[in-house]
């Protein structure tokens, strides 16, 4: 009696494994896997390599200042998951927008230092002072405003502390016609609290005295 041996499987001896077909289910579920992963891949990286237009500061972008055309330049940049943090080019510069915090130059400008003149909780005042700041002084540094009010004609009281680390805005110094600096005009950011004494000293002609306090802002 004849026998195919290649149906035979001797005692003891192995399975042989059959060539998987394209009709197996479990290998039409492994590609799938495989080019969904593959697609992923690709959608993630098209989406970190799409650079997208965002405004930066021209210049120092004091607190309370307008925003414009001039202040502002758009730049191409990638980033992201993050592109909804920062002014977009595309969205134009909004009516009436003031920055609420310090932006400074080269900086991407965040969505959230732009607002309103309304929303700020601070406004810059002018203060002008007769001896100069120290040298490397900036805009966004803090200083403390002193102040002696005018006891008489020609002498005044002693000097108190008005404001405490007060954020400088923007800085202008002077000069004579001799090119030397002849006196600095500080624009610190006041809340409404204090509003009210600092300008009953300015219109009072108090001494004012601006000192830096470089602890501060650490």
């Amino acid at each position: 009696m004849s026998t195919d041996a290649r149906a035979v499987q001797l005692p003891g001896e192995a399975p042989r494994l059959r060539k998987p077909s394209w009709r197996d289910p479990r290998l039409l579920i492994g590609l799938l896997l495989v080019l969904t992963s593959t697609a992923g891949v690709i959608a993630l990286l098209d989406s970190q390599n799409t650079t997208a237009q965002v405004y930066s500061a021209r210049e120092d972008i004091a607190v309370g200042s307008k925003l414009t055309e001039e202040d502002l330049v758009a730049v191409p940049v990638r980033l992201g998951d993050s592109s909804g943090a920062y002014l977009p080019v595309a969205g134009g510069i909004p009516d009436g927008a003031v920055a609420t915090r310090l932006v400074t130059q080269g900086e991407l400008v965040p969505a959230a230092a732009i607002g309103s003149a309304d929303a700020l909780d601070r406004k810059p005042v002018g203060l002008t002072v007769e001896d100069p700041l120290p040298s490397g002084t900036a805009a966004g540094d803090r200083v403390d405003v002193w102040v002696s009010l005018r006891s008489d004609t020609n002498s005044y009281e002693e000097p108190r502390l008005l404001l405490e680390a007060a954020e400088v805005a923007e800085l202008t110094v002077g000069e004579s016609a001799l090119g030397a600096s002849s006196s600095t005009l500080v624009q610190v950011l006041v809340g409404d609290d204090a509003m009210p004494e600092l300008l009953g000293a300015l219109s009072n002609e108090a001494r004012i005295a601006v000192v830096l306090n470089p602890g501060a802002g650490s």
